[in-house]
């Protein structure tokens, strides 16, 4: 019997009995996938898919209608990557000189030692994607590529998906490319520049900086390194000579944003591109997801971090991990607490940020200095927050995932996650990663009030596995159809059917997908199928 999502005052029953009424319209519906792709790929028509999917007559027909459904989306994806792949190997990029003893002399600058994947990577590193465990240090990889384009006298750019991730990376890379070229960030509501001897201009300071005068010397060429958010791709920002994109959390942006950042270049050559994610995914799974990039792995973590000591914690032991954590804040150290949502919502019995922020600040904790932080802040509140959190006057930051990415901050080394059953394991993981980036001891405390076996075993395998891309595979065992990335996630398309997980599922379709392309990378032989693509692409990026 199918389910359906409803609205009040609908049932099942009533969209049932509907649903009933037009499901033979179904083989009027054009069936866009190629008849060869079909066949090869052994899947049913369109109109069975559709007709079984809706009143399947037994098992069977519930997995051959969703094989087909899914192959659909996933075959979308790879046939959109695979035409993305054609074009830019027809595209020609700068050519950027290396400057081997300038290069040594910077690394041997950095505060820190460069782990062997970092060095290996960093060698490896125009045009890739750049998958990295939290915390492996994919953004010393990239301030390697973006110090050698500044040698060159070029552009770089790096798009971060959150304006508290741009502002870090502002301030990280100004610390240690400074001295070689100015530095801007350009967000929404942000835009500021370090370094103005590099514009000949040092009677200017930041307070007096305007969007207009970033913009300008952007356009002009005089800003070398450019931090920002989805503000980069605007109309109004023009690059002068763009050699290199950053793209960190790649996932979070689209093909389209990142094709449209790409043609900023202010030239005839296509920069060179420099994807970077932390969502921990078989490498097998991101060679066929990611089928425009080649790629290169950070599975190595920083000298002497310390792994994080994970707990699930039951109700009855609530009281001592808030001792535990009093003593924490005592020694000098900060804490996190996650929960999933902003306001309190009765009908779900969730922890929200408000309800957790008025007990902790009231009840728990009133003689600490305790924050919050949401989506639903304004910018410069949010700025203000992270700053405030950052030097230490907070002990205790109440948040949502707006956290998830990012964000560092050292001196932070418990990690509390409210209602960990609401979140996946990749999103659990990625939390427990803004502690342990230091010397301390760290800690990851996961409370549930589900006491579900299978809520239990999920959240024991984050306990058991401190590694990303062993606990990916744990994930593959665990999730049936469903996404590796939320809802929320811009440019990247809902998934209805497939899983990101899907593996067999995605070779097949991209196998299929660079058949395809061999034979006609124009589609000009499958119009319906080109219509299709089209469809998909604004139905995908038109925000």
């Amino acid at each position: 019997m199918p389910n359906y999502h409803l609205t009040a005052n609908l049932t099942h029953k009533q969209v049932r009995f509907l649903i009933k009424q037009v499901i033979n319209l179904a083989v009027r519906v054009p069936d866009w996938l190629p008849f060869e792709v079909r066949k090869e790929a052994r899947l049913i028509s369109l109109a069975e898919a559709i007709k079984k999917i809706h009143f399947p007559k037994s098992d069977f027909d519930i997995k051959q209608a969703r094989e087909r459904l899914a192959f659909d989306e996933l075959f979308l994806i790879q046939l959109q990557a695979q035409l993305v792949k054609k074009n830019l190997s027809a595209s020609k990029a700068p050519a950027i000189k290396f400057h081997e003893a300038e290069t040594k002399n910077f690394v041997d600058s950095l505060p820190f030692k460069l782990t062997d994947a970092q060095r290996k990577a960093a060698w490896e590193i125009l045009s890739r994607l750049l998958e990295g465990d939290v915390g492996s240090g994919k953004t010393v990889v990239a301030l390697i590529a973006m110090f050698t384009i500044a040698l060159n006298g070029k552009q770089a750019v790096l798009m971060a998906p959150t304006e508290i991730l741009a502002r870090q990376h502002f301030e990280t890379i100004k610390k240690f490319i400074g001295e070689y070229s100015s530095v801007a960030l350009l967000t929404r509501s942000q835009f500021l520049i370090s370094n103005f001897q590099f514009l000949n201009n040092n009677q200017i300071s930041n307070d007096k900086i305007s969007k207009k005068f970033i913009l300008e010397n952007i356009n002009n060429g005089g800003i070398k390194i450019i931090i920002g958010t989805h503000a980069l791709i605007q109309e109004d920002v023009k690059f002068n000579n763009l050699a290199l994109a950053v793209i960190d959390e790649q996932h979070r942006f689209g093909v389209e944003q990142r094709k449209v950042l790409m043609e900023k270049s202010g030239g005839k050559l296509t920069p060179h591109l420099l994807s970077m994610t932390a969502t921990p995914i078989p490498r097998s799974l991101a060679l066929a997801l990611y089928g425009d990039l080649d790629l290169s792995i950070l599975n190595e973590m920083p000298k002497d971090r310390k792994k994080i000591i994970t707990s699930v914690v039951p109700e009855d032991k609530r009281a001592a991990a808030y001792g535990f954590i009093r003593e924490q804040v005592k020694q000098g150290r900060q804490v996190f607490v996650i929960c999933p949502l902003i306001d309190l919502s009765d009908k779900l019995g969730v922890k929200s940020v408000e309800y957790e922020y008025q007990k902790l600040a009231k009840i728990i904790f009133p003689d600490l200095a305790i924050g919050k932080l949401h989506g639903k802040m304004k910018p410069a509140e949010k700025e203000k927050i992270m700053a405030e959190f950052l030097a230490g006057q907070i002990k205790i930051l109440v948040a949502t995932s707006v956290v998830e990415v990012g964000v560092d901050v050292p001196n932070a080394s418990i990690m509390m996650i409210e209602g960990a059953d609401r979140f996946g394991l990749a999103q659990l993981h990625q939390f427990r990663g803004r502690v342990g980036r230091s010397i301390y001891q760290s800690y990851c405390f996961l409370f549930t009030d589900n006491d579900s076996e299978k809520t239990l075993t999920r959240l024991e395998a984050v306990v058991k596995y401190n590694n990303g891309f062993e606990l990916a595979k744990v994930d593959l065992k665990f999730r049936g159809p469903g996404q590796v990335y939320g809802v929320e996630q811009k440019g990247f398309p809902e998934l209805k059917m497939a899983s990101l997980f899907d593996y067999g599922l995605m070779k097949l379709a991209r196998e299929q997908a660079v058949k395809l392309i061999g034979r006609d990378n124009s589609l000009n032989s499958w119009p319906a199928l080109k219509e299709k693509l089209g469809e998909w692409e604004k139905s995908v990026h038109l925000e």
